[in-house]
């Protein structure tokens, strides 16, 4: 059965942009996976606590190790590597902010790489443990930062985030940016804004 992970990070609700189009994308995955399950998670409502010198300590700690409360404290780790071992895809709905991903979205990724869960350094070089997956990211964004324009460098979204996971592993991924979404304020239809994004997604169905 195909798994889908659907991700937001949107603090908008459902004024959105990303969360418009990862709900678009969601749509169409189920019409194509009508069997499929999807898994829901927003960081922006799951109380995803920093990294501590604890946290640190309990996930280079052997299994057979940890302490009750070091295991308490690699419960909510556990349950978010569990929706990504589980999903064959994921969706993932994120907002430029200053010029990079949202802070709760950064809670979520430090969670969620994790030595010898996510990757591994056995081998003596650093391995992504999360093959076999494909991931669609619907970034969101005030100015316009594609490829050839102006402020292209200003956007550290998309590279790091095709760092991270391919460092996890997953190589195939493919974005959907929605850039220029700043124009909304100054009168923009938001219909004809989401028109092209929206068919971009439905083209890969």
């Amino acid at each position: 059965m195909s798994t889908l992970l659907h991700l937001d990070s949107s603090p908008l609700g459902e004024a959105s942009i990303s969360r418009h189009l990862s709900n678009e994308f969601v749509q169409n995955w189920k019409k194509a996976n009508p069997n499929g399950k999807i898994i829901r998670r927003d960081t922006t409502t799951s109380a995803i606590p920093p990294v501590t010198a604890a946290y640190v300590a309990a996930i280079y700690t052997p299994a057979d190790s940890l302490t009750s409360e070091q295991k308490q404290l690699l419960s909510l780790s556990d349950t978010l590597i569990s929706e990504l071992e589980e999903a064959n895809e994921y969706v993932l709905g994120v907002p430029m902010h200053n010029f990079s991903i949202p802070s709760t979205l950064k809670l979520w990724i430090d969670q969620i790489a994790r030595v010898n869960r996510t990757f591994s350094y056995a081998t003596g070089t650093p391995v992504g443990l999360l093959t076999g997956k494909k991931a669609t990211f619907l970034l969101a964004s005030g100015g316009n930062y594609d490829a050839g324009t102006a402020m292209e460098s200003l956007n550290h979204a998309e590279p790091y985030l095709r760092t991270i996971f391919g460092f996890l592993g997953v190589t195939e991924v493919h974005f959907v940016n929605a850039g220029g979404a700043a124009a909304l304020n100054y009168g923009a239809d938001r219909a004809t804004f989401l028109a092209p994004h929206v068919e971009s997604i439905r083209a890969r169905f």
